[in-house]
């Protein structure tokens, strides 16, 4: 089933519209079509209640203000970009620098402040939304008028599925990602220290200080960012070691092991207590695993309590961050006539003691 509500205006009038999808199983999905922001996502525990399990506000108001990108579509390109500048085709391109020196997730206002065309459907895989937004050739700095498409589907096999595609009228980056902070315990229920992680990943791209790649593509054997096997979020974090100093923790791309094309799994997420499991699989090369070390608990979030510290997760499926200036790197370069494509799928399940 999928229905729409008005869920209030921005600041310059715009309406925006909430859809809430949900499946055969009683999971359900709301997002907004600003930023095509999901605001809940309903799943069950092992004793089949469900709760809330992304951060988030209550009110439109809530994403209308600062906020660290809770639920967002991220574009034109998610992750950082070093020095908020980037050479293509012998042109040099500047950016806003939004996050120290470098450019963040698409800039002063990307992707996750616009306000989304949407079209619901209903069909034999489950239901969605169809997001869709063009962002003006030189927006943010960036080249190119760039036509974006995002769907949501929610399927009766509780999964959750991003497609994404763009095309462009002049050569661009683009990194088009997802970035809602998962808390499998319920939004608002402590930190996440206690999930355990699996990352099909045996390298990762370590950083420097601005936390911009260095190039280098690392083995994560031997270190604190080892999640091959699960491994609670907690058990290391604060281990004496120069990549987790430098993040406050976990705010790394790991290099996802694939056989081929197509979907690859990325994670697996456990939660002892609820029994609630996350898995992720993508058709990307990377996924930035970050544990919320930037929440602060200046933020009100839902039912009044305060965001706290390491109080979500995120997985951000992707290209590495920095490719436009990391030549040894993927690329990230969509060209005239040419499609994006890439797909994420989350799976929820639940786990017995």
């Amino acid at each position: 089933m999928v229905s729409k509500q008005a869920f209030g205006k921005t600041q310059d009038g715009t309406a925006v519209d909430i859809f809430t999808l949900t499946n055969s199983n009683g999971l359900e999905v709301r997002a907004i079509t600003y930023g095509g922001i999901i605001v809940s996502l309903r799943t069950p525990d092992r004793n089949g209640k469900l709760e809330d399990i992304v951060l988030g506000f209550d009110k439109l108001d809530g994403y209308l203000g600062k906020h660290p990108y809770f639920g967002a579509i991220i574009g034109r390109y998610g992750n950082r970009i070093g020095n908020a500048k980037f050479a293509l085709d012998g042109v040099e391109y500047k950016l806003a620098a939004n996050n120290g020196p470098n450019a963040l997730h698409g800039g002063l206002k990307g992707f996750d402040k616009a306000v989304w065309k949407a079209q619901s459907f209903e069909n034999d895989k489950g239901v969605g939304v169809v997001f869709t937004h063009t962002s003006p050739d030189g927006e943010e700095g960036y080249p190119g008028n760039l036509s974006a498409k995002v769907t949501y589907t929610l399927t009766n096999q509780n999964e959750l599925i991003f497609d994404y595609e763009a095309t462009t009228d002049k050569p661009s980056p683009i990194n088009l990602t997802q970035h809602t902070y998962f808390n499998l315990a319920g939004a608002g229920k402590g930190d996440v220290l206690g999930h355990e992680v699996m990352l099909n990943a045996d390298s990762f791209t370590p950083v420097d200080k601005n936390l911009i790649p260095t190039g280098e593509i690392r083995k994560v054997a031997g270190t604190p960012l080892d999640f091959t096997k699960p491994t609670a979020i907690g058990a290391r974090i604060n281990q004496d070691d120069e990549q987790l100093k430098l993040a406050g923790g976990y705010d790394h791309n790991f290099v996802i092991n694939r056989k081929g094309e197509g979907l690859a799994l990325a994670a697996r997420v456990y939660e002892p207590t609820s029994g609630r499991v996350l898995e992720v699989s993508t058709t990307q090369p990377g996924v930035q695993f970050y544990t919320g070390n930037f929440l602060d608990g200046t933020l009100t979030g839902k039912g009044g309590r305060a965001i706290q510290k390491r109080s979500g997760f995120c997985l951000e499926t992707q290209h590495f961050p920095d490719s436009p200036n990391k030549p040894e790197f993927p690329s990230t370069i969509l060209r005239p006539g040419e499609t994006f494509r890439s797909e994420t799928v989350l799976k929820f399940s639940v786990q017995e003691p």
